[in-house]
């Protein structure tokens, strides 16, 4: 299959709806960045892929060539199901305006958003993405990666979702960090506990000298 696709677009072939109708979801991920950055985003109006399993730079440029293709739809309810297979690539910030649409998004949807855009949610823009399907997240609270975005939340907000999550950040406490302290000199321990044997001497005559004068 990754012969004949790299065959194809050697010959000049573009990768519209057709020819991405025929590689379908099944060999989507076979495309390398620069053939994704070629299709134009008005094929993907007419086919249906499912980059799920494919790389996170794969999922990330499907998802804005997506958003492109459908953003004359993006206030009307049918946008959430047409973006939906592509939100895998979505950023922070769409899926905070997201989060403001009533899409009800289910969690085994939520769990496989880029994880680096859902550490940046709040409590509140989760409840709003997740909707009626809120209290399925209680059940991944042991799991990555809710249990790592729990981890990053206040426990308050995430006690104000009524849904028992707990391992959040308990306030009033402080993260202490450890002070690391330089190595100990390079010098030739022979040559270092001379100096210690040698201190008490030497703080006596420092302060005899300072008595007598």
């Amino acid at each position: 299959a990754s012969a004949a696709i790299k065959r194809y677009l050697e010959l000049g072939n573009a990768l519209n709806a057709t020819a991405l109708d025929a590689i379908g979801t099944k060999y989507v991920c076979l495309l390398n960045a620069t053939d994704l950055k070629a299709i134009n985003p008005s094929s993907l109006k007419l086919v249906s892929l499912n980059p799920s399993a494919c790389s996170q730079e794969t999922k990330n440029i499907l998802y804005q060539k997506a958003k492109e293709a459908f953003s004359d739809q993006h206030h009307s309810p049918a946008y959430y199901e047409l973006i939906l297979p592509y939100l895998g690539g979505a950023p922070a910030a769409d899926l905070k305006v997201l989060s403001k649409d009533d899409v009800n998004m289910n969690v085994s949807t939520f769990v496989t958003l880029r994880r680096d855009s859902l550490m940046l949610l709040t409590p509140g823009e989760v409840r709003g993405l997740l909707g009626v399907q809120l209290p399925g997240l209680a059940q991944w609270q042991s799991r990555a990666p809710v249990r790592d975005w729990v981890a990053l939340q206040k426990q308050s907000e995430l006690d104000e979702l009524h849904i028992g999550l707990t391992g959040g950040v308990q306030e009033g406490y402080i993260n202490l960090v450890t002070p690391k302290f330089p190595a100990m000199s390079s010098a030739p321990l022979g040559t270092v506990a001379m100096v210690f044997h040698l201190l008490p001497a030497l703080l006596l005559s420092f302060l005899t000298v300072s008595i007598l004068s």
